[in-house]
């Protein structure tokens, strides 16, 4: 099993020595980007990962990077443009935040210690790095710190020993509400605080709105990561309605959306549901609201207006559901159909 391992460096003054790195990092993905642009504009074929390692080959001397970070740099540009679908990827130019790839021959790892391109960074060693580094990075955030982070093959976890069976249906006010009538609410981080951001940004006190951002982020992580560790602990099936967030971001209901984490929260279930033995799945949760769990027919709150519908009665069976527990019982009810197809 493969796993990231995210440490803090502890020196004050690694940002002369990490910036240039950097930027010429930047200058390796803008080639890059320039070298697409040009098949583009000749209609030639596009450059492979590997097309654009030989094109790069000697630069990294001049440069001041290890050799397989130009290498890694060119991977990386390759499987973006793949998985963007794009035909070209953004420049990295001064706002960009710092990233410096690296393989596992090109750094050193001592203790609490780093030894990349004649450089040597302490980092606070807040767990022990299991198993065998395979790549990493030094990634720097909006705050200007600067992050290493070891990419390692680990043992295998045990298998859970859970037994439940649940399907999720996701919203805003309730984060999560499960079909056993469990509910996770959502804390709603940045609402909370979004007055003091207000008044941050309108004194220009630039550092001190980032600071509350980082602050938020990092609180709304840490409980998605508690919330999905529970669950798959205690599950042996767990099935998802993929809820559309990023549409829904550009709607009125964005803040709220970004703020709940959905996308988040799904990663963080599937990996840990991969690495336990849990079987995950992301089912359509079209209908899910308006069908009836007992009977099967269509009767419940639909459209904009019935939102503020919380409970319902079907017409068919007579049966009173809670809106978002009939919902996350139907969303169940089709991963075991789709289970059943395979």
């Amino acid at each position: 099993m493969v796993r990231t391992y995210h440490y803090r460096i502890k020196d004050s003054s690694v940002a002369p020595q990490l910036t240039p790195l950097a930027r010429a990092v930047n200058q390796v993905w803008n080639f890059c980007n320039e070298s697409q642009e040009h098949a583009l504009r000749w209609n030639q074929r596009w450059p492979t990962g590997f097309d654009l390692q030989k094109l790069t080959a000697g630069c990294s001397q001049e440069l001041g990077l290890h050799a397989q970070t130009v290498q890694a740099v060119c991977e990386e540009y390759a499987t973006r443009r793949k998985h963007a679908k794009k035909r070209k990827l953004r420049w990295r130019g001064k706002r960009a935040l710092g990233w410096i790839p690296f393989k596992a021959a090109g750094v050193k790892v001592i203790d609490d210690t780093v030894t990349y391109a004649g450089h040597t960074f302490r980092f606070w060693k807040s767990r022990a790095i299991p198993g065998t580094i395979k790549m990493g990075n030094f990634a720097q955030d909006a705050r200007g710190r600067w992050y290493v982070n070891f990419v390692c093959e680990v043992a295998d976890e045990a298998p859970t020993t859970g037994t439940k069976q649940i399907g999720i249906d996701l919203g805003l006010k309730t984060l999560a509400t499960c079909s056993d009538g469990r509910k996770i609410e959502a804390p709603r981080w940045y609402r909370h605080q979004q007055r003091r951001i207000a008044e941050h940004q309108r004194k220009k006190r630039s550092r001190q709105a980032k600071n509350l951002h980082a602050r938020i982020a990092n609180r709304r992580k840490d409980f998605l990561h508690k919330a999905s560790d529970r669950l798959t602990k205690e599950c042996e099936l767990i099935v998802v309605g993929d809820v559309g967030s990023a549409r829904l971001a550009k709607t009125n209901m964005a803040k709220s959306v970004n703020d709940a984490g959905w996308a988040m929260f799904r990663h963080l279930l599937e990996y840990k549901a991969m690495a336990r033995k849990v079987v995950y799945r992301e089912v359509s949760e079209r209908f899910s609201t308006q069908t009836c769990s007992d009977c099967g027919a269509i009767g419940g709150p639909k459209g904009r207006e019935g939102l503020g519908i919380r409970e319902w009665v079907c017409g068919e069976c007579g049966a009173i559901h809670d809106r978002d527990v009939n919902a996350a019982m139907n969303i169940l009810r089709m991963g075991h159909h789709t289970l059943a197809l395979k």
